[in-house]
């Protein structure tokens, strides 16, 4: 009798809530699909999250542990200010509605519960308001951090906090309108399902800036050799490898837009495919040219992988998706190797990674997309003005405060390293901390810095 009632109060209670969503949704999709769309959505958000984590611990793993409290707070800071302004002005700026197609503004703010239309009217019923900025504001901040890796160990923080803030608040929200807000790249019949260029090469090439304007990391290039400058922790940039991953079933699987059983569960395949391709290439490639197997590349191979098979995971073939990978796996060891030739230190392989396989993602739909509408030219177009508009944007903004409150730290603060310069102590302290009793030890129990060290010898 008990179990009875129960099941009646429960089918009671769940009518009473689906009845106004049916009603909002009548028009549109049912009710069980629009909870459905919904709570994958919101779980594809929590995903692409994750991935804020992943980025944290690669970027600390492939850096030296001397700047890993510096690393940790730059991601920190990204994802909180990007939430904040993607809520204050870039949602907005990214969907503006009507609009000329380069430039919109639909308000600052986001609606509050009693204006916000969370039913029918809004994306076809599939989906609420909030559940949409949600997601998209996971993706803003996603792009911002990709530039964080590149100029990492040198960078000034309070410079890179400028630049993050403004960079997600307005150039890749602008950017963006331009194709997902419904602009004129989109009138073009440009494609990027989920954001391999949108995203990942529009991060990528204001890396590329940020890389130039700083210059390289001491001794990492003299007299015509370079240098290697091993990371302080490969597992930990194993694991920020796999979290990313892992958040990248949101990426690309909440980027179909719904819950669609069939097509989301043929992106999330595509997606696999591609990253199993590109670390198996990378891996061979890498092992060919060196004599040894090298797990950093392997791990960039991964990550090209799902780099280059964003923008058309939806619509490529398996074999298309595995082609991408491969391509991708072998074109981010060329790409870093590349890199260093021409002196342009990236201490993460970020812009191998995200900038020349987010353009060769965006490229490949035209040539292994199923769709016949799909275009190789226009998706080079595409490509070209996001090129030209990144690189504007990101050289204004890096030459613009290395010209006003500079833009990298001083020599000695790079070799005693920003966690002690920026931040005043270590990420890590096996022996016990004596920072602040220093006076008080004998001289010869007292630590002293690289860069002290090296200042008291000139």
């Amino acid at each position: 009798m008990r179990r009875t009632l129960t099941a009646i109060l429960g089918l009671a209670a769940m009518g009473a809530v689906m009845l106004p969503v049916a009603a909002f949704a009548e028009d549109t999709v049912s009710a069980g699909q629009f909870f459905a769309n919904n709570v994958w959505m919101m779980l594809c958000a929590g995903l692409v999250f994750i991935m804020h984590l992943g980025f944290a611990t690669l970027e600390s793993g492939m850096t030296r542990s001397k700047n890993t409290v510096n690393i940790l707070f730059k991601n920190t800071f990204i994802i909180s200010i990007g939430i904040l302004t993607y809520a204050l002005c870039g949602f907005n700026l990214m969907y503006p509605g009507e609009f000329n197609g380069f430039l919109g503004f639909a308000g600052a703010g986001l609606s509050d519960l009693a204006s916000a239309d969370n039913t029918a009217g809004y994306a076809s019923g599939g989906y609420t308001y909030y559940t949409d900025f949600l997601f998209q504001a996971m993706f803003a901040a996603t792009c911002a951090t990709i530039v964080s890796g590149a100029v990492a160990e040198r960078i000034k923080l309070s410079s890179f906090m400028i630049f993050a803030a403004v960079f997600v608040a307005f150039v890749y929200p602008i950017a963006g309108s331009w194709k997902w807000g419904g602009g004129f790249l989109d009138a073009m019949g440009f494609y990027d399902f989920a954001g391999s260029t949108l995203v990942h090469s529009v991060g990528g090439w204001a890396a590329l800036v940020g890389a130039i304007a700083l210059g390289p990391r001491l001794g990492k290039y003299t007299k015509g050799r370079m240098n290697p400058i091993p990371g302080s922790n490969m597992s930990l940039a194993a694991v920020g490898v796999f979290l990313l991953w892992l958040g990248w079933f949101g990426f690309n699987g909440g980027s179909v837009l719904s819950a669609d059983p069939v097509l989301t569960s043929y992106t999330l395949v595509t997606t696999c495919i591609a990253a199993a391709a590109g670390a198996v290439a990378a891996m061979t490639a890498s092992w060919t040219l060196a004599s040894k197997p090298d797990l950093s590349m392997s791990l960039n191979g991964i990550l090209a992988g799902l780099v280059g098979i964003t923008a058309g995971a939806d619509s490529v073939s398996l074999v298309g998706a595995v082609l991408i990978g491969l391509v991708a796996g072998v074109l981010v060891v060329f790409s870093v190797m590349f890199f260093d030739r021409i002196k342009v230190d990236d201490p993460v392989g970020a812009i191998s990674v995200h900038l020349t396989c987010g353009v060769w993602g965006t490229l490949a739909v035209g040539i292994f997309s199923m769709n016949p509408e799909h275009s190789f030219l226009v998706q080079l177009a595409g490509v070209a003005v996001y090129g030209l508009f990144t690189v504007v944007c990101a050289g204004i903004l890096f030459y613009g405060l290395k010209a006003t409150i500079g833009l990298r730290v001083e020599e000695a603060e790079e070799l005693e390293g920003l966690d002690l310069a920026e931040h005043g102590g270590h990420a890590y302290d096996f022996g016990g901390s004596t920072r602040g009793f220093e006076d008080e030890l004998p001289l010869g129990a007292r630590r002293v810095s690289p860069a002290a060290a090296t200042l008291a010898t000139e």
